[in-house]
């Protein structure tokens, strides 16, 4: 089988058999998680697999209309990585206060 095709169409497509089970790992990790950064963590390996599944697609097809489709992706992937990072920073800063005020309130039983 190896010897029928060229070494870069053999390597494009062990590429794509990665790429794709990266995504489904990566896709596992995100539902299962088991917390916010790791998701956040899950969901940027996903972006930048499926960036990488466009620019596998590019070289085995030469249509390069899907380069412009990764470089639009890779971009809104970061800019969502970056708000979540934010998002999970908030969290985590308001987090000490609600630990303090639930700590608080079973001692006021007592």
């Amino acid at each position: 089988m190896i010897d029928e095709m060229p070494i870069l169409d053999f390597a494009i497509q062990v590429s794509f058999v990665l790429t794709m089970s990266g995504v489904v790992l990566a896709f596992l990790r995100l539902v299962r998680g088991p917390s916010l950064p790791d998701r956040v963590v899950a969901l940027d390996a996903m972006t930048v697999l499926i960036v990488a599944f466009c620019g596998l697609y590019t070289l085995q097809t030469g249509v390069t209309a899907f380069l412009d489709v990764a470089v639009v992706l890779a971009l809104i992937g970061f800019l969502a990585t970056v708000a979540l990072a934010r998002f999970v920073e908030r969290k985590i800063a308001r987090a000490p206060e609600d630990h303090l005020r639930t700590a608080a309130e079973p001692e006021k039983d007592r």
